[in-house]
């Protein structure tokens, strides 16, 4: 009996890693019968292009959220660093490869400074990180003095880095070039996370921080790269916006990481920390650019897009804290059994 109730548990929760993929077919494969024109190649390549900037910091917060700790402050961190870099190109003159370098180096800054925050001076991670967006916010406002930046069309000079995550054809086609940067960088962040020493030790101490400290782990360095990570990452995030929608607005990105915790969370990134998948992430995100690209196709606005992104979100909460609980079930026999 206790056996059977062991293979049970453990069958349901190697099922649960089968629900995101599924989930993602279902509903392209749903909004394409009931959509307008969702089966299209414009759609796709607008479902792609959506994905790319919350996809990256989606990646970022992974690894937070592993360690058992959350960025509130991705969204707006991205965006404040991608206005700063125009402003360094557009008002300043500075050439597009120093642009861009800054707004890679201003990202990672923020994420050393939440980083220094949560793990020596042990502030909560969602009080450091939520007063890090409004700082981002106000520093992004006052440095391009409340004035959008808007990054030179793909044609002009200095254009060139848009051609990383888009390539158009002479017939007008478009090549999601993007989607191949994002799975290189998701390939790069899957071999941090599962073969690297870093990896393993945002596991433990996601797992378990003071077992980990007791293990010889130096929690205050690795809990840090976390949030080093994530800061990298809004970096990327802040270019690829730049390449897609070419306008960057002060004060904008307030939002952008929810989508990116949400795309985690149904991924399968447990919000307890000790568990997450980056492939698992990126299903998230596209599941989250979905729905975003066909919801409109069926007419509806976008406050029922927030309003299905809400229930999408509890869902994957709720499934989140089951696949805990049986996993807790299975511990607790092994350990029964043993003892």
């Amino acid at each position: 009996m206790e056996n059977k109730k062991k293979i049970k548990n453990l069958t349901a929760i190697g099922f649960q890693k089968f629900l995101a993929p599924a989930a993602l077919v279902i509903l392209y494969v749903f909004f394409g019968i009931f959509g307008r024109n969702f089966f299209s190649y414009s759609t796709l390549v607008n479902i792609l292009d959506s994905s790319y900037y919350i996809g990256f910091i989606a990646i970022g917060v992974t690894f937070v959220i592993i360690t058992g700790g959350i960025d509130l402050s991705v969204g707006t961190v991205m965006m404040c660093a991608a206005i700063i870099g125009g402003t360094a190109y557009k008002t300043w003159g500075w050439p597009m490869w120093a642009s861009l370098t800054l707004i890679m180096v201003i990202a990672t800054c923020f994420g050393v400074f939440n980083g220094l925050m949560v793990s020596r001076l042990k502030l909560p991670p969602f009080i450091a990180t939520l007063g890090t967006m409004m700082i981002s916010m106000g520093v992004g406002s006052i440095v391009s003095n409340v004035r959008s930046a808007t990054f030179p069309t793909r044609s002009s000079e200095g254009g060139w880095f848009k051609n990383i995550f888009k390539l158009i054809g002479d017939d007008g086609q478009s090549l999601p070039t993007g989607a191949l940067v994002l799975l290189i960088v998701s390939v790069i962040a899957f071999i941090i996370l599962k073969k690297t020493k870093m990896g393993r030790y945002i596991f433990a101490i996601g797992s378990n921080k003071e077992a980990a400290r007791l293990s010889g782990v130096d929690v205050k360095k690795w809990e840090m790269m976390a949030y080093v990570v994530s800061g990298f990452c809004a970096g990327l995030g802040g270019i690829a916006f730049a390449a897609v929608y070419t306008t960057v607005m002060p004060a904008q990105g307030q939002g952008f990481e929810l989508y990116a915790i949400a795309g985690a969370v149904i991924g399968g990134t447990s919000l307890s920390g000790g568990i997450g998948s980056i492939w698992g992430t990126l299903i998230g995100v596209y599941i989250m650019s979905v729905l975003r690209a066909g919801l409109p196709s069926m007419d509806l606005q976008a406050h029922f897009q927030t309003f299905f992104t809400g229930i999408v979100v509890v869902g994957a909460v709720l499934l989140d804290m089951y696949r805990n609980k049986k996993a807790m079930e299975v511990k607790k026999h092994i350990s029964v059994k043993k003892d």
